[in-house]
């Protein structure tokens, strides 16, 4: 989820400053929401776990997209499958550097330095077809006036609204719950929270938190992804993991505070268009193998609760001062 998230302020730019340009986006029909309102952008859905699926299906894929008769083919994503798509497809077909030697030493410790960010290795792509992009000086989408069913969850009109996403896809990049129990209750009492995550589990765990807080909503469960697109613009800050939510957040134009565990800023991951100073990292002092991987799948014996040196009151008063700002 957030490597496409991260693609659509990419896109937005190519299309605001080349706009001549037709531009289809291959992807799951999930993210389709996502690209809604960028002019001259069609979504083609790819049905990578039905029609799609396989060799045979990515052949039946690239026959589909060829009726289209594009121009040039950007890789954004340089996997197996496009690599099979860039055999069957031909002509001018760029594919992005992951630099994937360069994260490798970053994880080994050969390095500790910034990395070319993401989005900036999406515009390099298109650079190579032709198309250089300039990220400086990005712009959004304007916001939704919200329905009712969003606005009631809003609890207090007056306060500032604070989204919160404590969860992330693995273990070693969570906050602990705990200490972000103790960051909603703090917040809670002079903000608006609305807290965002999905599944069976996390559904329950953020229903627990809503009881037991003011002024707090969970919206896990309940919302559409287009909803969710209409409320989060809405938001003054969004405080996440190194996660899907904090790039969803980011590529509405969102200010997004990260707490980040095992994973670090330096892999090129971190929001888009976010101030450095938004992204709290775990104490290298006490955890030096920071980032132990990429993706945050890889951690070793004793850093599971890296993110918990970061302290609530840190947490608390970096969110308090973005909302100042």
């Amino acid at each position: 989820m957030g490597d496409v998230a991260m693609s659509v302020p990419v896109v937005r730019a190519l299309t605001q400053q080349y706009p001549d340009l037709k531009v289809t986006v291959v992807t799951r029909k999930f993210f389709k929401p996502f690209f809604r309102g960028l002019k001259n952008v069609t979504v083609f859905e790819a049905d990578l776990k039905g029609k799609h699926k396989g060799i045979l299906g990515l052949y039946k894929l690239s026959k589909e997209l060829k009726i289209l008769k594009f121009d040039t083919v950007a890789d954004i994503h340089n996997v197996l499958r496009t690599k099979i798509l860039k055999f069957f497809i031909g002509g001018n077909f760029k594919q992005i550097d992951k630099g994937r030697n360069e994260k490798k030493a970053l994880v080994s410790g050969e390095i500790f330095q910034q990395l070319k960010t993401t989005p900036q290795r999406y515009a390099d792509v298109f650079e190579a077809l032709g198309f250089p992009i300039d990220l400086s000086n990005p712009s959004f989408t304007e916001k939704v006036s919200l329905n009712e069913k969003l606005r009631n969850f809003i609890s207090n009109k007056d306060l500032p609204i604070i989204g919160i996403a404590p969860f992330a896809a693995f273990e070693g990049k969570m906050y602990p719950l705990e200490q972000m129990k103790l960051v909603i209750n703090q917040l809670s009492k002079t903000n608006n929270i609305i807290l965002f995550g999905g599944g069976n589990s996390e559904v329950l765990q953020l229903n627990q938190i809503e009881a037991q807080t003011p002024n707090t909503k969970t919206v896990a469960g309940k919302l559409s992804l287009d909803e969710e697109l209409d409320l989060i613009p809405n938001l003054d800050v969004m405080l996440a993991m190194d996660s899907g939510n904090a790039h969803m957040a980011a590529m509405l134009g969102v200010k997004v505070v990260t707490i980040w565990g095992v994973t670090h800023p330096f892999a090129g991951f971190a929001p888009f268009n976010q101030p450095k100073d938004y992204a709290l990292v775990a104490d290298r002092n006490q955890y030096p193998k920071i980032p132990t991987s990429i993706y945050g799948n890889k951690q070793p014996e004793g850093y599971e609760n890296a993110a918990g040196s970061v302290s609530v009151d840190a947490v608390v008063k970096k969110i308090g001062d973005v909302l100042d700002a």
